[in-house]
């Protein structure tokens, strides 16, 4: 699938940290509860791509999982595409960011959180950065 932000690994390399880098460029994850984001629960506000800034989610569209990263239950409209994942022996959804195509984590269903989408995108800290700004207050400024 091609992106709108396309990059070379080089080009990546320079906009990127090391660690950003090898979990948005290479599909890494970090290590669980590690992340600054796992317990950040604000009351307004959007996570962007940490490689192109789109917007992906909401604040409100956060909560407490448990699980060891942040966790989501919906998404910004089109902020996120979703693949089949078949590595490690196991089937996952994988999700990344539809504007640049950086991995942000995985989506899992039916796990009986009590969220609207019975949806646990499940998504490492260092694929984004936090905005205090609402994803549409932001596209009219």
């Amino acid at each position: 699938m091609s992106h709108p932000v396309q990059k070379s690994d080089s080009e990546w390399q320079a906009v990127l940290n090391p660690e950003q880098f090898r979990v948005l460029r290479q599909k890494g994850t970090e290590a669980p509860f590690s992340g600054e984001f796992d317990k950040h629960h604000p009351s307004s506000g959007t996570y962007n791509c940490a490689a192109c800034d789109a917007p992906l989610y909401r604040a409100d569209q956060k909560f407490k999982s448990g699980c060891g990263w942040p966790a989501f239950f919906d998404t910004v409209p089109g902020a996120v595409t979703r693949h089949s994942d078949k590595t490690f022996g196991m089937e996952r959804i994988e999700i990344v960011c539809t504007n640049c195509g950086g991995h942000l984590g995985h989506v899992f269903k039916g796990e009986g959180y009590p969220t609207p989408t019975d949806e646990r995108h499940c998504v490492n800290s260092v694929s984004m950065k936090f905005s205090d700004q609402d994803p549409v207050e932001k596209a009219k400024a």
